[in-house]
């Protein structure tokens, strides 16, 4: 399984996992979006999208870490996981630019914009990486 993880770049940025190595995964409050961090196993790779700003994706993270309880949520109801970099994009992949692409018309992040984490299948995988350059 691949997955999609968004961050707003003022508050964590690629550059700042790539700065730091690793990082937790953390304060997704959202149901659907918890369902999907119990699912990640390390690993498994993860396209890194700047939201708010940039609106695109720009790298490529793996699961370093599989959930756990979530330490920023005083409840300790929602989970986090330990994600790593792999690489920057040679090019980032817009918004506008998925969402131009008929390939990428199905994609979980179209369908529920809010959420910070969202599957994708191979062939949705393969497509942002065709867009990226390689």
């Amino acid at each position: 399984m691949r997955w999609l993880i968004k961050s707003e770049p003022f508050k964590y940025s690629f550059d700042d996992l790539v700065r730091d190595g690793e990082t937790v995964w953390d304060g997704v409050r959202n149901n659907q979006a918890a369902i999907y961090l119990r699912s990640m196993k390390v690993g498994e790779e993860l396209a890194f999208y700047h939201s708010n700003e940039g609106l695109a994706v720009v790298g490529i993270a793996r699961v370093s870490g599989e959930h756990f309880i979530d330490p920023s949520d005083p409840k300790a109801r929602f989970p986090a996981v330990k994600v790593a970099p792999v690489r920057a994009l040679a090019k980032p992949v817009t918004l506008a630019a998925m969402k131009a692409e008929p390939r990428l018309a199905g994609m979980a992040m179209f369908r529920q914009f809010r959420l910070s984490v969202a599957p994708l299948d191979d062939a949705e995988w393969d497509v942002i990486l065709e867009l990226a350059g390689g």
